[in-house]
């Protein structure tokens, strides 16, 4: 039986996202912008909220087409609150498509977001050594370095921790406890 994180449990779906997804380095500005997006969408809630609601989120969002959510209108906005099937929080929503604008601009100002995002710490995955879940910081400097220089650029919801979490979440870190039989799948 292979161990994993012990954040993830015995929840099939966290254990698929930690197996697939959690920590692998994703250089995708599509991935980067969803992945913004849902850890946003997280904030006070846990992660398994999240993934539940993630495909419908794929809908509704346009497949996090970050062209299209930059336009949306108020129509769209009140459209979104009454949809169950993604967290109704007019802050959040607002700030998606504000995010979306705030991304867009990066993307023609670094020539993709992933050379903008990645440069926190300096383009390649910081490999951590934790041997227990206890031992993960919520944050970092590196994380506070990169919501400092997104909130200069208007985004919203993207404080330290947040931005810590979407750090391991595409793989900037690898925040697998040296336990995890993904922590060396994904090191090498």
């Amino acid at each position: 039986m292979k161990h994993r994180c012990e954040w993830c449990g015995d929840e099939p779906l966290y254990q698929q996202y930690h197996d697939k997804e959690w920590g692998v380095a994703s250089y995708n500005d599509q991935l980067l912008f969803e992945m913004l997006i849902l850890e946003g969408a997280q904030a006070g809630l846990s992660w398994i909220t999240i993934l539940k609601k993630r495909a419908h989120y794929q809908q509704v969002f346009d497949g996090f087409d970050a062209h299209k959510i930059a336009r949306y209108d108020a129509q769209k906005v009140q459209q979104l609150l009454q949809d169950a099937g993604i967290v109704r929080n007019r802050l959040k929503v607002n700030a998606a498509i504000s995010n979306a604008a705030q991304f867009l601009e990066i993307q023609a100002q670094y020539g993709s977001f992933a050379d903008y995002i990645w440069q926190f710490v300096d383009g390649v995955p910081k490999i951590n050594h934790w041997k227990l879940l206890s031992d993960i910081p919520v944050y970092t400097k590196e994380a506070e370095q990169m919501s400092s220089s997104l909130k200069r650029k208007g985004f919203k919801f993207v404080g330290p921790i947040i931005c810590y979490a979407y750090m391991q979440a595409v793989g900037m870190v690898n925040d697998h406890t040296t336990d995890c039989f993904r922590y060396y799948e994904i090191n090498n």
